[in-house]
């Protein structure tokens, strides 16, 4: 008796503890809420294929990382080798990953070799013999550092799309990498697909640039653009000049890579919102510098490409500013989450797809029925086969149901139909360890043991051999999990809580019950 006396307090507890996590889930169903309201917020969440919602499949554009890494030391160079008192006699950059150098002075030749060598180590400088005299040289970004880059620039990618798609408030979004720069967005549950797609897809791209005040902007419209402008255009809904051309200097004076804050304010006088946006210590050292030496002058904040605001500079700024123009407070909000969360790089949507809600109704109405179907089946088979034994397997089978779906509201997993899938399958697996345990019962009565002996060297000598054959499934299982993704993983997920509660209902949970049939009832004779 004290051997077995824990197995029904174990069984009580994990029951009870199911119980208490399924219920909010089953409240929410009858009340028809979209969120549980009782006792506690876990749920079994739904998937995109049984809620509905958006598929969204995003690509990095990796090549242009590596393009904005050599413009950053192209744009560097020029101070570099003049503070090293190098006269350069030409810059050029010949294509996203090189860059010629012509040398004022032939002499210099290699020790500028030499220094740009040791400062740009992840760049291969070499001798160029088609400059002029032989006086030029060639930095080459390494394919490792290219590699590197481009493993970054998607890594970082992904996070601020988890990091959007969290403040969109998206429930159990499924987001996740595809290949080398593709990423796979779902998002159960919505149903604005345009504004999900404006929300992800937005780089977030923020530059500070001088308006070129000097320059004509109908002649650069015709083709004669001053050299060093460019031209841009003011955005789509500003309150004065939308979609107007400007002319702009085309040199970035500090971008957003130097913004550390940016939230949502209002103008004690008018009441209207607007960004404030806040930079770093050296972007607010850069930020003060720029604003002290071009006071009367306007300057541009062009976010996306997008001309936002073009205020005149009336005095040094230490550090914050602010991005105006018309905001509501959803838009300003908008606003603030793309400049905090900016991509390193432009993601682009490839492909968008929305699931409808009724496609997902039928699919959980085809699972169901599966899943009861091929219950009532097995609960058939063990009552006719293994009689009063097999109703013992029958009522660790539904104890096992209300495990997994217990487990999965526990760790708030996400049900999908390969997920339903394996709920389905673990119904038919549930069964395997009783009916091995049952076998072995019925080999010690042959050799005529008492029911509770050959009760006890049933579950005794087919324990071994049920722990081996489930452990090696949840290894499985437990890989799946790890390394799939999507679908994968959602039949990963109830595989392992079904192999887990399987476990626990054949070995501990009808070891229970025979143990108060054969003790507390003393049973003599046993039916299976």
């Amino acid at each position: 008796m004290k051997s077995t006396s824990w197995r029904p307090i174990v069984v009580a507890v994990v029951l009870v503890a199911a119980v208490f996590y399924i219920l909010p889930t089953i409240h929410m169903i009858i009340k028809k809420q979209d969120e549980p309201t009782l006792l506690h917020k876990k749920q079994v969440n739904l998937g995109l294929d049984l809620m509905g919602g958006i598929h969204l499949v995003l690509e990095v554009d990796t090549p242009y990382a590596v393009k904005t890494t050599v413009n950053r030391t192209y744009s560097e160079l020029r101070r570099f080798m003049r503070e090293n008192k190098i006269r350069v006699a030409g810059l050029e950059q010949t294509d996203d990953t090189t860059i010629s150098i012509k040398i004022g002075d032939a002499n210099k030749l290699d020790q500028a070799k030499g220094l740009l060598a040791k400062t740009y180590i992840d760049y291969l400088v070499v001798k160029d013999s088609a400059a002029p005299n032989g006086a030029g040289l060639k930095m080459t970004l390494k394919g490792d550092e290219i590699g590197r880059i481009k493993k970054m620039a998607a890594e970082k990618a992904l996070m601020k799309i988890r990091n959007r798609v969290d403040a969109y408030g998206a429930r159990e979004p499924d987001i996740r990498p595809q290949g080398e720069n593709r990423i796979i967005v779902q998002l159960p549950g919505a149903t604005d697909e345009k504004k999900a797609r404006r929300e992800i897809e937005r780089s977030g791209n923020l530059e500070f640039k001088l308006v070129d005040e000097t320059g004509n902007t109908t002649q650069a419209l015709q083709g004669k653009v001053p050299a060093g402008s460019e031209i841009s255009y003011y955005r789509d809904d500003h309150p004065r000049f939308a979609g107007q051309p400007i002319l702009l200097k085309k040199e970035a004076l500090i971008t957003g890579e130097y913004l550390s804050e940016a939230k949502v304010k209002f103008d004690p006088s008018t009441g209207e919102p607007y960004v404030g946006i806040k930079f770093n210590n050296m972007g607010s050292k850069l930020f003060a510098k720029l604003t002290a030496n071009n006071i009367n002058k306007r300057l541009a904040i062009v976010l996306d490409g997008k001309v936002y605001s073009d205020p005149v500079i009336q005095s040094k700024i230490s550090g914050e500013g602010m991005i105006t123009g018309n905001f509501t407070d959803d838009s300003a909000k908008s606003l603030a989450l793309i400049l905090r969360e900016a991509f390193p790089t432009p993601v682009k949507v490839l492909y968008e797809k929305t699931v409808g809600a009724f496609l997902g109704e039928d699919s959980i109405r085809k699972g169901l029925f599966s899943m009861l179907a091929g219950g009532l089946l097995v609960i058939v088979f063990m009552i006719i086969y293994y009689k009063i034994a097999g109703l013992v397997a029958n009522i660790a089978l539904i104890a096992n149901i209300f495990l997994i779906l217990g487990g999965l509201a526990a760790v708030e997993a996400t049900l999908t139909l390969p997920g339903i899938a394996g709920i389905i399958l673990t119904i038919g697996m549930a069964v395997d360890a009783n009916v091995l345990i049952f076998e072995r019962i019925k080999e010690e009565i042959r050799l005529g043991k008492t029911v509770r002996a050959a009760v006890d060297a049933g579950f005794n000598r087919a324990s071994l051999t049920i722990l081996d054959a489930n452990v090696t499934t949840l290894i499985a299982a437990l890989v799946l999990l790890q390394f799939g993704s999507g679908p994968v993983q959602g039949f990963a997920v109830t595989l392992s809580l079904g192999v887990v509660s399987s476990l626990f209902t054949a070995l501990i949970l009808s070891r229970s019950i025979f143990d108060f049939f054969t003790t507390k009832k003393r049973l003599q004779l046993l039916y299976i």
